[in-house]
């Protein structure tokens, strides 16, 4: 198993409008995919650069994960998401090199892609995401 490319950087932020606006200002950025995805609790905005995004969050719920991660560390970088070609192979790769694994099953993510987490305590402390489109 090969990462491909980086698919996005994840940014979570309390206003998802305002970090839209800005990004639009500052760096002439705009909004490609727009959606709310329920299982996680969010609401996305994908800003494309050059082949890969940057990923906008906010939380649709207290509960969520990106909403506890506001509540503990801020806005800021949550997370990285590399492309692969094969979800489940990468799965499998990173729990043979004794990755820790959130998702231990590919399952849907946002615009139809397949997806996998992987613990940042597992990955030197930086939460992965594994993007299969």
């Amino acid at each position: 198993m090969e990462l491909t490319e980086i698919d996005h950087i994840a940014i979570a932020v309390n206003d998802l409008d305002a970090a839209i606006d800005y990004y639009s200002q500052a760096f002439n950025c705009h909004v490609e995919h727009r959606e709310t995805v329920e299982k996680d609790g969010v609401e996305e905005a994908l800003l494309r650069v050059a082949h890969s995004y940057i990923q906008l969050l906010t939380p649709t719920r207290p509960d969520s994960p990106v909403a506890k991660f506001l509540e503990s560390k801020g806005e800021g970088l949550h997370h990285i998401g590399y492309r692969v070609a094969n979800c489940e192979q990468a799965i499998d790769s990173v729990a043979k090199a004794g990755g820790r694994l959130i998702d231990s099953e590919p399952r849907p993510g946002s615009r139809g892609t397949t997806i996998a987490f992987v613990h940042p305590k597992g990955s030197f402390g930086t939460l992965i995401e594994l993007v299969q489109e």
